[in-house]
């Protein structure tokens, strides 16, 4: 597997976290009501957001390398 490979495949699963974890905070949000979890939960998916946007310029970046 190669560094670019590893590396999108990396974006990708910390995006899916991201995203699982800022959902999960949002919801414990709506039951518990601390605002600790809403921070966190808005955090975590403008982080996603962030990681989206890095991966994105990275493929276009890269976009002549192979993946081997």
């Amino acid at each position: 597997m190669s560094l670019k490979a590893f590396h999108i495949f990396f974006i990708v699963v910390s995006t899916w976290l991201g995203i699982g974890l800022g959902v999960w905070a949002i919801h414990d949000f709506t039951r518990s009501g601390s605002w600790m979890y809403l921070a966190l939960g808005i955090g975590s998916l403008l982080g996603s957001a962030f990681l989206v946007w890095y991966g994105l310029w990275f493929l276009r970046k890269l976009k002549y390398q192979s993946y081997l």
